[in-house]
């Protein structure tokens, strides 16, 4: 139901899932899998990939650290889009890669859940997209040092929070991986 005009393709938005972001996460493993088991889905159902890849100081371009990590492998034709700012809209080819493939609707999965993942939803609905998380899909690593809460918290209050989003003429919600449905909107 995006607002977006002629824009009715899907894809899957794979934020950031690299060597030096999920580490440490929380969970990283299961989520991982969960991202790895969408993105098979997506290529079987011919639905997009598109892969975000931060870099900045601490996370150099090139450096392993900045590499998607080894259990997912991007394919050559699926779109990488390089990012600086926690939006993956913000100053990058975001918007012209998904205009080109009439992409009005996207399935988020990835990290750091309370930065790069909410910012790139927040980064998607003002600009009139439909944006589903997936609830079993991002993670976070540990930022309680500087007063945040605990992942095992940030995680799930992102998924009650983005469930109850709403605007006009578009579509948040979230969902579980073993419920990704490419073809149905939140």
């Amino acid at each position: 139901m995006t607002t977006i005009e002629n824009r009715p393709s899907t894809a899957l938005l794979v934020v950031d899932v690299q060597n030096g972001v999920v580490e440490a996460a929380h969970t990283r493993d299961a989520v991982v899998a969960n991202v790895g088991i969408l993105i098979d889905k997506a290529r079987r159902e011919q639905v997009a990939v598109v892969w975000v890849q931060h870099s900045d100081d601490e996370l150099a371009s090139g450096s392993e650290d900045w590499r998607i990590v080894p259990e997912l492998t991007p394919r050559g034709a699926e779109p990488l889009v390089g990012k600086s700012y926690g939006d993956a809209f913000e100053d990058t080819i975001l918007e012209s890669v998904l205009s080109g493939l009439g992409v009005g609707r996207l399935i988020v999965v990835g990290a750091e859940t309370d930065a790069c993942i909410r910012s790139t939803l927040h980064g998607a609905f003002v600009r009139g997209y439909d944006a589903t998380l997936v609830s079993d899909a991002h993670t976070t690593g540990d930022k309680t040092e500087w007063g945040a809460p605990p992942p095992a918290q940030v995680i799930p209050h992102t998924n009650l929070y983005w469930s109850g989003q709403e605007a006009p003429g578009r579509r948040a919600g979230t969902v579980e991986t073993k419920d990704v449905d490419f073809g149905v909107t939140a």
